[in-house]
């Protein structure tokens, strides 16, 4: 009943162009440049096939947890430096590019760059408020863009979430400009308590396909930045509710629903120890994720390719490790402190205008993360099965090792005993003596 229902969206509402060039493009291209980076790692070499670029800083809203510089004074990557990157990452096999922010539709030259590479496919993460209906026919024309609007709340929490007035119905605008052009528009939302009831509902996802919403991703929400807002995280109860909803209403439902955190058995992985992604803030820093706001290596360095900076990055090598030896979860929230060990032994600058990157990360309480043992949820929908065993899972780069001594302590004790400390500190020692060569 799922793939009739599916396929009726595809053939009867979908516009055949745009569904060909993201079959196509993100699809097939796709699923070679997750290939290429498979035949690489057993060299050795990680190149994410996947980059995750954010073009500015700047935003005009003011969201609670949000770990960007938005009022800081502007910066760009200009369409000349993104061109440089986007070439360097082809010339890998890279066709796909995360575009976030800040707002990425402030960039005054985004959709030139959109433009100028029309054989890759770009997902923009947005708020939708500066998506016109103009816009929209251009995004369309170009056909390899699909915007991902973030919804988070009724009017009331969207105000809240946001630190603005009126933000839902901008949105709603935004959204509505994209379906009316036919675009292959998605839909976000950061999961934490003051959503979680109204938007992790099957009346929502109904409203969605209703409305005409391709896909959509329910991330959790990470307490992280200068004002992290702790009391909006999940609970680990909470945490599973959510991922077995995605499972069942991937199951039941005609509409995408995108995760980014667990494999087709629901085992939890990290984008960012198996290499399939990595980021790049506005200044050109290339980071392990968004969240991790350290860096050893710039875009901008004329000295190296961008091959090279990837591949040659101690410091990144070295967070793989780390992540890898430590849990299946994310390293962030569950050993902060191993993190913070692993910065400053290589020295990574802080790589955000506020400069204090590194007390916030101290100051982090243990949280839990996507890793919850024993309580795995495999996907029930064979498609989301077969294309993750083949194309996204942890790509063994978890295996022989026993997260049990080092990984944050589950759903109980949230306090890191001492065993468990010094078990994944020895990790970093291991680190120091590692042969670079």
């Amino acid at each position: 009943m799922y793939l009739l229902r599916m396929a009726k969206r595809v053939l009867f509402e979908a516009d055949k162009r745009l569904m060909w060039k993201l079959a196509w493009r993100m699809g097939w291209k796709g699923m070679r440049s997750v290939q290429k980076h498979k035949q690489r790692m057993k060299k050795g070499e990680f190149f994410p096939p996947f980059l995750y670029v954010s073009v500015i800083n700047s935003c005009n809203l003011r969201c609670q947890g949000c770990w960007v510089d938005v009022a800081a004074k502007q910066q760009t990557i200009d369409k000349a430096a993104m061109s440089k990157l986007i070439n360097e990452a082809k010339d890998m096999g890279n066709v796909f590019f995360g575009i976030v922010g800040g707002e990425p539709f402030m960039h005054p030259e985004l959709m030139d760059i959109l433009e100028a590479h029309p054989e890759c496919y770009f997902q923009v993460f947005t708020n939708g408020h500066f998506i016109t209906d103009e816009k929209a026919k251009r995004l369309k024309k170009m056909g390899n863009v699909t915007p991902l609007i973030s919804v988070e709340g009724t009017e009331i929490i969207s105000d809240q979430r946001r630190g603005r007035d009126g933000v839902l119905s901008k949105t709603m605008e935004g959204v509505h400009n994209c379906l009316n052009n036919g675009l292959l528009t998605g839909v976000c939302t950061s999961v934490c308590q003051t959503n979680i009831d109204d938007l992790m509902t099957e009346a929502w996802i109904d409203r969605l396909i209703e409305m005409g919403v391709f896909y959509t991703w329910f991330h959790i929400y990470r307490p992280m930045g200068p004002e992290a807002s702790p009391e909006l995280c999940l609970t680990p109860e909470q945490q599973l509710r959510a991922r077995k909803f995605v499972v069942d209403m991937r199951a039941e439902k005609p509409i995408v629903i995108v995760d980014a955190y667990f494999d087709g058995q629901g085992q939890a992985l990290c984008p960012a120890a198996n290499g399939i992604s990595h980021h790049i803030n506005p200044w050109g820093d290339i980071e392990p994720c968004p969240i991790i706001q350290f860096s050893k290596e710039n875009i901008h360095d004329e000295s190296k390719s961008l091959r090279e900076k990837f591949v040659g990055s101690e410091f990144l090598q070295d967070f793989r490790k780390l992540a890898q030896e430590t849990t299946r979860g994310c390293i962030v929230l569950e050993r902060p402190d191993l993190l913070s060990q692993l910065v400053e032994k290589h020295s990574a600058k802080d790589a955000t205008v506020r400069q204090t990157a590194m007390p916030e990360l101290k100051a982090m309480s243990v949280r839990t993360s996507q890793y919850n043992p024993g309580n795995e949820v495999p996907e029930r929908n064979w498609l989301y099965r077969f294309a993750k065993k083949h194309w996204f899972n942890d790509f063994g780069v978890y295996k022989g090792h026993d997260h049990s001594q080092t990984a944050a302590p589950g759903l109980v004790n949230r306090d890191v005993p001492e065993t468990s400390t010094a078990s994944a500190e020895s990790n970093l020692v291991e680190l120091s003596v590692v042969n670079r060569n």
